[in-house]
């Protein structure tokens, strides 16, 4: 774990008790940028105060949804299905999406040979971790086009949950067909090793909107110190305003961000197609999780339920009324 922190003042919590520190969780993704800019600008830090920051690396969703279970983070960068699974599997206790943070930048790569779905019968394709995002979307678009997929068992198309650079590595062994994956690890596997993309995931979406990253807070947190939360928030809003603004600047500082989390940056051809693959915006697109849930049924990563209440965006509403904009729906399955 690395730590970017002020002073080690604190902040009073609802119940009058005093909290130190705010714990966040992201992946070192250009689906994470939000993220990245706010680290490596301080925006977090500025908007926290006298509150630190510690955070934490994931690769996948199901892994930080484990740490935000067991109370080791307190928020965290995460795709939609891992944030669905634990609202559904505890009963909607576990947690709140407070605001969006990425869309697009999804697809599903192949190496040549692969002209079409019907060329995958017996491949073997990797997804990042079992039940996170990319590798619900992966199996719930095989069922469509036919192919019986399993998580433990046999399967007309072989699914490998992999950590994502050694996606790559095994890519380029010839060790897997082709994988479904996030940015910037699709356009790494298109350019280092000569992918092509079979499925962009934007075109299975109208408009090509769907969510790729949301901001996701333990539920117990955000009741026991709501300022420290919204403190978080105004930090988040602030990268996604510096990425929207300083859009000939972001690849660089996105770079260097990436750099400092994973020891090795991205070349340059790489970042910018990444980049042309993904918008960020606060707003979660909640009027697409009905559609994420029905996919992780179908895929069998994830049990039947409500989630009716995951979304709380009235610190999101009420800061962005404070700026003069527009009002995010919740789509009738959260608070607005």
């Amino acid at each position: 774990m690395m730590l970017a922190g002020c002073a080690s003042a604190s902040a009073e919590s609802k119940d009058g008790d005093e909290v130190t520190e705010v714990r966040l969780g992201y992946f070192a993704n250009v689906t994470h940028a939000p993220a990245l800019i706010g680290l490596s600008e301080g925006l977090f830090e500025d908007a926290l105060g006298d509150v630190d920051l510690s955070i934490e690396v994931f690769n996948a969703g199901p892994s930080a949804i484990e740490a935000l279970s067991a109370g080791a983070i307190d928020a965290t960068y995460i795709g939609p299905n891992p944030a669905i699974n634990t609202f559904i599997q505890s009963g909607g206790a576990s947690a709140r999406v407070i605001a969006g943070a990425t869309t697009g930048g999804a697809a599903l790569v192949v190496r040549d040979g692969i002209a079409g779905a019907n060329d995958l019968a017996g491949a073997t394709i990797a997804s990042p971790q079992l039940g996170n995002t990319q590798d619900v979307a992966l199996r719930s678009w095989l069922a469509g086009e036919g192919y019986e997929t399993s998580i433990s068992g046999e399967s007309d198309v072989t699914i490998s949950p992999t950590e994502n650079a050694q996606t790559l590595t095994l890519f380029q062994d010839g060790q897997l067909d082709g994988a479904w994956l996030p940015e910037p690890w699709v356009s790494r596997l298109v350019i280092e090793a000569g992918a092509n993309v079979l499925v962009d995931e934007a075109d299975l979406w109208p408009d090509g909107a769907f969510p790729t990253t949301v901001l996701l807070v333990r539920a117990e947190f955000a009741e026991e110190h709501p300022d420290v939360v919204d403190e978080l928030l105004e930090g988040h809003i602030n990268s996604v305003k510096w990425l929207d603004k300083n859009a000939e600047e972001a690849a660089s500082v996105i770079n260097g961000a990436l750099e400092d989390a994973t020891g090795k940056g991205l070349p340059d051809d790489v970042l910018d197609r990444a980049l042309e693959h993904v918008t960020f915006s606060v707003d979660p697109h909640a009027d697409a999780f009905q559609k994420l849930v029905e996919n992780g049924t179908v895929a069998g990563t994830q049990k039947e339920g409500s989630i009716d209440g995951l979304f709380d965006l009235r610190a999101l509403n009420a800061l962005l009324e404070k700026d003069g904009e527009e009002p995010i729906s919740a789509a009738g399955i959260g608070e607005e």
